[in-house]
This record gives C-alpha cells, sequence and structure tokens, in this order.
C-alpha cells in the first residue's frame, strides 16, 4: 500500500499544502490566499480563523484522489506570528478596534520596537541567545506591547499566547505542548534550564509566570516528535484526514527550509562538503524576508546573528540563524515602484515569461556580455534595510539607502536597480557568513530554497558575490519538504530527522562561482559597508545641535 505525508506551510500571504512520498517527491500542492490587515505603518496582522479554514481547504485538495489511510504523518510549518486566545480558545483581539478576527501579530509587524530596544538595555543573560539584540519580530516585545497598549481587553482576555505553528499543531490535536522550534528560537526558552523568570520579571511580563508558564507554553518537545494522540475527530473531519494520523510537532517556516535542503546527500557533486560535517553548510531561505541556517556541534556566540538554539531545528546540534527582514519584498517593491513597471508588466503579459525573466533577459542584452553583466552596476549601489537590518548589525533603525540615482525612468533604469537591489541582498548574506566564520563557523556551501532561489540570476549573484557554491533541492518545494520530514518522523517511519532528510532530500544543480568577477565583488562590497557607516554619520549629523 502506498505511504504519503501531507505537510502545510503558513506563508506569509499564502497557505501551502503538499502530498509528499516516503522518497521525497511532491506529488500534489495546492494554495490558498489569506487576508493580511495594514490598520497603520509598521502593524500587521491576520486571522487565526481564516489560516485555520486555509489549511483545511489545501490539504483536502491534495488528498482528494488518494485513501486518506494511506497519509501517515502530517507536518506544519508557520511563520513566527503571535496568536492571541481566550480561556474558551476563541481569538482575542489584537488591536485598538477590538476585531476579534484580527487575533494574530504578524512576524513582521514591528509595532513593539520600543519594547524590543528596552528589553535589550536590560542587557539580561538571555539576549546572549538572539545575538544581544531583542528584535521586535521576537515575541517577548509583541507580548509587552499587548500588555502595555491593552491592558484592558487583549491582555485581560487572552489565556493563551501561541506562536502560530504552536496553534497548528494544538489546533490539529489539542495538545498544548510547544515544539522547541519556536519557543528556543522567538521566546527565549533554554531546552536545559527551562523559562528564565528573572528576564520576564525584568521587562515588565511577570504575570505569564503563573500556572508554571501556561499561557505561554508549559510543556515542550522537539520538532518532529508526535504531538498528542495524533489528528482528533474534529481536526480530522475539518482536514478530510484520518482521526489519529500523527501530527508532528512543528517548525518555523524558514527551519522547514533548512530542513528541506541541509541534509541532502552530495556524494558524487565535488562539493566542498562532500567530506566535511553538516556543520560545513548553511542554508538560505529566501522569500519575502530571508533565513541564513547553520548548526554546530558547540554553541556558538555571534554578535547580530540569533542562537546558539539547542535542537531547534535538528536534535542535539545547536543552531545560529541570521536573516534580512526584507528580500522578496524589497525586489517587489523596488520594481513595482519605479515608472517603468507597467512597460515591464505589459512586456511579460506579451512574452509569456515572468517580470524577472524579462529583466535577467534584459539585463543580458544590455551587457551583450553575460559574463560581464553584473558589472553594470560599478556606479549604482544599495544598502538593502528599508525594513531594518535583523543580522549581523541588529540595527532595526536602519534603513534603505541608493546611491547612483540618475534622472532615467526608463526600462534600462529599472532593470539596474533591479540587479543592484539582488546584488545588495546577496553582499547582505555575504556580510552575514562573515559574521558566523569569525565566531567560528566554516561555511563552504550555500543551500538555497525558497521562492527567490527560483530566479537564476540571484542564484547566480549569491555564488559569485559570497564565493561559495550554491546548492538548489532537486524539489523546488523545500520549505514543504521539510514540513513532510518532521510529518514522516511524528510516522514512525524514520527513526529520526537526520534520516528522514537523507531520505527525501536530494540535489538537482549546482551553481559555481565565477571567480573572474572576484575582484569587482571586492570592491563593491567595501561600498557596501561603508553605506552603513556612512548613514551612521548621517545620522550622528543630524542629532548634533551644533551643526
Amino acid at each position: 500500500m502506498s505511504r504519503y505525508y501531507v505537510a502545510v506551510d503558513v506563508g506569509t500571504a499564502s497557505v501551502r499544502a503538499a502530498l509528499v512520498t516516503p522518497d521525497g517527491q511532491v506529488k500534489h500542492t495546492a494554495e490558498e490566499p489569506v487576508v493580511i490587515w495594514e490598520p497603520c505603518a509598521e502593524h500587521y496582522e491576520q486571522s487565526s480563523v481564516d489560516i485555520w479554514s486555509k489549511c483545511c481547504r489545501t490539504v483536502k485538495r491534495v488528498t482528494q484522489d488518494v485513501d486518506v489511510t494511506c497519509v501517515r504523518g502530517l507536518g506544519f510549518d508557520a511563520t513566527c506570528s503571535l496568536v492571541a486566545l481566550d480561556r474558551h480558545f476563541q481569538p482575542v483581539a489584537v488591536n485598538h478596534t477590538g476585531v476579534r478576527e484580527r487575533n494574530v501579530v504578524m512576524w513582521m509587524d514591528h509595532r513593539a520596537t520600543e519594547q524590543a530596544a528596552r528589553i535589550t538595555d536590560t542587557k539580561h543573560r538571555v539576549l546572549q541567545g538572539v545575538g544581544g539584540v531583542m528584535s521586535p519580530e521576537m515575541q517577548p516585545p509583541k507580548l509587552l506591547w499587548l500588555k502595555e497598549n491593552l491592558q484592558e481587553t487583549c491582555w485581560k482576555e487572552a489565556a493563551h499566547f501561541f506562536d502560530l505553528p504552536d496553534f497548528l499543531s494544538w489546533k490539529a490535536t489539542g495538545s498544548l505542548c510547544r515544539s522547541l522550534c519556536t519557543l528556543v528560537c522567538k521566546w527565549t526558552y533554554s531546552p536545559s534550564e527551562g523559562w528564565d523568570d528573572t528576564f520576564w520579571s525584568a521587562i515588565g511580563l511577570e504575570d505569564l509566570m503563573e500556572n508554571s508558564y501556561s499561557k505561554i507554553g508549559e510543556q515542550t518537545c522537539c520538532p518532529g516528535t508526535p504531538v498528542g494522540r495524533g489528528l482528533t475527530a474534529e481536526a480530522a473531519a475539518d482536514l478530510g484526514l484520518r482521526p489519529g494520523t500523527a501530527v508532528a510537532a512543528s517548525l518555523i517556516d524558514a527551519h522547514a527550509g533548512g530542513l528541506g535542503v541541509i541534509g541532502a546527500d552530495v556524494r558524487g557533486h565535488q562539493l566542498p562538503c562532500e567530506e566535511q560535517p553538516i556543520t560545513s553548510r548553511m542554508a538560505v531561505i529566501c522569500g519575502t524576508s530571508s533565513c541564513h541556517m547553520a548548526v554546530s556541534t558547540q554553541p556558538l556566540f555571534v554578535p547580530g546573528v540569533w542562537g546558539p538554539y539547542l535542537s531547534a531545528m535538528l536534535p542535539g546540534l545547536w543552531l545560529n540563524e541570521g536573516g534580512q527582514s526584507a528580500t522578496g519584498r524589497l525586489v517587489d517593491h523596488v520594481v513595482n515602484g519605479h515608472a517603468a513597471s507597467r512597460q515591464l508588466k505589459e512586456q511579460a503579459e506579451k512574452s509569456g515569461k515572468h517580470v524577472y525573466s524579462c529583466l535577467n533577459l534584459h539585463l543580458e542584452h544590455m551587457s551583450g556580455d553575460a559574463a560581464q553583466l553584473e558589472q553594470l552596476t560599478a556606479g549604482l549601489h544599495i544598502w538593502p534595510d528599508f525594513h531594518g537590518n535583523r543580522s549581523p548589525l541588529a540595527d532595526h533603525t536602519s534603513r534603505g539607502s541608493v546611491v547612483g540615482l540618475t534622472l532615467s525612468q526608463s526600462l534600462d533604469d529599472l532593470a539596474l536597480l533591479y540587479l543592484a537591489t539582488l546584488q545588495a541582498i546577496a553582499l547582505g548574506t555575504r556580510h552575514i557568513i562573515d559574521a558566523m566564520r569569525e565566531a567560528g563557523y566554516d561555511i563552504t556551501t550555500l543551500f538555497l530554497c525558497g521562492g527567490l532561489s527560483k530566479n537564476a540570476l540571484f542564484v547566480q549573484t549569491h555564488a559569485n558575490i559570497t564565493g561559495l557554491p550554491v546548492v538548489l533541492s532537486a524539489e523546488p518545494e523545500a520549505v514543504l519538504l521539510g514540513a513532510a520530514v518532521i510529518g514522516a518522523c511524528a510516522s514512525s517511519d524514520c527513526g529520526s530527522i537526520q534520516e528522514a532528510m537523507m531520505k527525501m532530500s536530494r540535489i538537482g544543480h549546482v551553481v559555481r562561482p565565477n571567480h573572474a568577477l572576484e575582484s569587482f565583488y571586492r570592491r563593491k562590497y567595501a561600498v557596501f559597508l561603508r553605506l552603513y557607516d556612512h548613514q551612521k554619520e548621517c545620522v550622528a549629523l543630524m542629532k548634533d545641535d551644533g551643526v
């Protein structure tokens, strides 16, 4: 009898589901959009009811042609958004308008910037695990914002705060057990020591300590561990699956992408990591934002990089997570906001190609020589922190900048800005790798996945700028594959995540760096770093009353 695993990925703007075989083949996929509210600047909200309904619809679609008794396990991953529920497990409004439907503070919501800065100022020891700086994208500052701004509504009514991945496993099983992936990476939980009472007291959230931290997580388990007794009868009916189907302790979406690519068998591909441990690999999950995942056998503290997190992705190994808050979103912003974007879209429609494929071809025509294409931006430079710097500077006040603009509004000008944006993102990856190497990592190979990894120019630029080979998965839906990996573990068909990764992930393509561009990118990287220094100088000058 055939065996399958169902993977569910809740991204920023959509829910996707997949039916996956034991050897990692994605047989069917389905996607449904989810609603995002932006009531004011830096505030982004969603609905857990909407998200769950889209999970159910996509799972039913991918399993409609199979016997659901063949589905052995279910794995969820999601963005690290914050879900608020009352004691009856009903939505609680996270907004001033009191709209209960909007009960999710999204991962990219930066309303808690001030709270994050105050938490950083405490210099508490738990901050060592987040690169020394608390990000507004993590849960403690968001919780503090809710307490300080919605004291009489959300804070009083809420009985449960979930990371979105844990909400999904609870909704499926009724179990309140939380994944170490979420609690360790986004809530300051320690697998060996548990919650730190002194931290929550120091930041003014001591009320969360009541009843053994029942509001935010009393029980924990490793990702891939079976949760509860599997699907409840109600959840099984919602999803169209069999009651009791194994459900895995969930993953943050980027970490699912990491599992989907980083453990692939590389033998025979002449890669530097072939004879090296998995600690020589970095997974880069490039979507709306980007995450840079690497593991180590011993804890390595990297300034400005999150971690080290024990067992947050791979049991027994320490995870460090770098990141860029806006990558795919930044590319879209630059392209869609340009005067020539309408012309580009019309051209794409006529040719039947994606807009970015059109831009890549346009750049080839502009250069006349594909090998020289990337040097078109010798006079155009971008600092990409339009949504702040997550790593390795951990500076949420950092802002984007462009040097080298002209009065042109042509398609040529748009293409150059697009290329410079791709390069800026890749230079940011190089910046993160340099910081991790200084802390003791020996990264020799990149493994890319996510939407941006389907852009050939983006991938080649990463190889050229970092000087490292880039491995692309045979299965382009690596995040869904990672969710299937933990589903396979929960089903007991695989004895460990490492075993499941080896069985289910395969290399599809390797992109090698063009070393002829080494000198060009050495100079461009020096300019890149100087852009941040100049930005800080400008900020300091504007604060100087004597000027």
